[in-house]
């Protein structure tokens, strides 16, 4: 796919210079923030957080069914949540060989037990494309993963659009500059938080944010925050840690942390086993899943997420499952499924080890990870699959057919890094929200999108991850 931008203006390096400049400075005017490197827990110094100098072109059909088919997935996640039987059977291998995994599913089976405290679910997500271009007429919308735990850069997707506008207009592009998308996901991800605080019944009681150790991306948290403020609702940053040092429940299973009841608790950490630096840490996660506090995601949904639960949904009838007499939905979602193969030990398991091995530039070995740079590519698959394919080992992996998206031209502007010109891959986020109290779905919307773009020579990994930059749609 050509640039947005004619090469009269690309590769015009005095002109890109200017506006490089122009551009990091109104991405300060607007807010697209980060902390920097060297002082990750301060705001004394801040920089840009890394985008293109330009929009990147999107197919406008392939956006808008990635737009049109979240609320599906919105709703199918919220229903595999509630099917304990199906949890258990999917996520039965996993748990033999994967740690993290097992644990999480230790707390689920612990809540089942003890029975849910709160019958009410909010749920904060973000699936994730790259369009898959097999030949020059055909492209198609491929879902990469579905994120169901702290789903990030909803904020700071909020600011990026005027950001572009601005550099269309400086460029000369003012037809184009119209065209970028109006797109505020912090509001719709605080309007559902909002909705679940108000649901609880508490006006005192306060949406905790559960924060990581090291916080540069603090200002995609504030965006929301800065909503539920705006609403007069009281929100906290607090960490495992002070969690562990000031939380309790009440008899009523009602928690508190520093004196203050918890509405609900907004996981922005709890998804990466290295987040979990000793027991306590896990003590905390199961206090907080027993509590009467509404989870962000809760345990179950948590599960929901993870790669394997992704691959047995793409399987002959399971889908149906979860949508029965609604096959319209059914084909809507599964449109989106690239090929997913089990690695489970048995015959199927063993067909999918030696199509890998044989042609390992074809596929992405996929670990139980979330948080980007975790999958493994090429001839590391051979090395990786090679050492684990006669052991239970395999089964922490699934493998899915790679993407093939067509590169556009694009600057990506980082502090400190040359300004030089690069093939760019793209990948579409959509975020979902929703809202179900007992067996009425409150709430069920697309808040939004999300569109990050990295050199082609970098496999894997997200903004946060350092690979990929913050960037905006144009439709073509």
């Amino acid at each position: 796919m050509a640039s947005s931008i004619p090469d009269e203006v690309m590769m015009n390096a005095a002109l890109i210079k200017e506006l490089a400049d122009v551009a990091k400075d109104e991405a300060l005017l607007q807010g697209v923030l980060m902390r920097t490197k060297e002082t990750p827990n301060s705001s004394e110094l801040v920089t840009y957080a890394p985008f293109t100098l330009f929009p990147s072109p999107v197919l406008k059909p392939v956006f808008h069914q990635a737009l049109a088919v979240q609320t599906h997935f919105n709703t199918m996640v919220d229903k595999i949540s509630q099917d304990t039987d199906f949890l258990q059977e999917a996520l039965a291998s996993t748990i033999e060989v994967d740690d993290f995994t097992a644990r999480l599913f230790k707390i689920h089976q612990q809540i089942l037990k003890e029975g849910r405290s709160q019958s009410i679910v909010l749920g904060l997500n973000r699936s994730d494309y790259m369009l898959d271009q097999k030949d020059e007429k055909t492209s198609s919308l491929k879902q990469i993963e579905i994120n169901t735990i702290a789903a990030s850069f909803g904020g700071l997707s909020s600011r990026t659009p005027d950001v572009h506008r601005h550099i269309l207009k400086v460029s000369g592009r003012l037809e184009e500059s119209r065209r970028v998308l109006a797109n505020n996901p912090a509001a719709g991800l605080a309007r559902a938080l909002a909705k679940a605080w108000e649901l609880y019944g508490s006006e005192r009681a306060v949406v905790l944010f559960l924060v990581e150790e090291v916080q540069r991306n603090i200002f995609d948290h504030r965006y929301i925050e800065s909503e539920l403020w705006k609403r007069n609702i009281p929100s906290v940053r607090k960490r495992f840690d002070e969690v562990y040092q000031t939380g309790s429940l009440d008899p009523d299973k009602r928690l508190f942390v520093d004196g203050k009841e918890v509405a609900v608790v907004y996981f922005r950490n709890g998804y990466m086993p290295q987040n979990y630096i000793n027991e306590q840490c896990w003590d905390v996660r199961l206090m907080m899943e027993r509590s009467r506090a509404v989870k962000c995601p809760d345990i179950s949904t948590h599960l929901a997420g993870t790669k394997k639960v992704q691959q047995v949904l793409t399987r002959p009838g399971v889908l149906e499952r979860f949508f029965p007499e609604r096959p319209e939905v059914v084909q809507q979602i599964r449109a989106t499924f690239a090929g997913l193969y089990t690695l489970d030990m048995g015959p199927e398991g063993d067909n999918t080890v030696a199509m890998a091995l044989a042609e390992p530039d074809r596929f992405v070995l996929k670990p139980q990870r979330e948080g980007g740079g975790n999958n493994i590519y090429g001839s590391e698959i051979i090395r990786v699959l090679g050492a684990v394919k006669g052991s239970t080992e395999r089964t922490a992996y699934i493998l899915m057919d790679k993407i093939n998206p067509a590169p556009v031209q694009n600057y990506l502007l980082r502090r400190d890094a040359p300004l030089v010109i690069s093939n760019c891959l793209s990948e579409l986020g959509v975020f979902g929200a929703y809202v179900r109290q007992g067996e009425h779905m409150v709430m069920n919307e697309c808040v939004g999108h999300l569109l990050r773009t990295k050199s082609s020579e970098h496999a894997d990994g997200g903004v946060a991850a350092g690979v990929a930059v913050l960037d905006n749609p144009l439709l073509v």
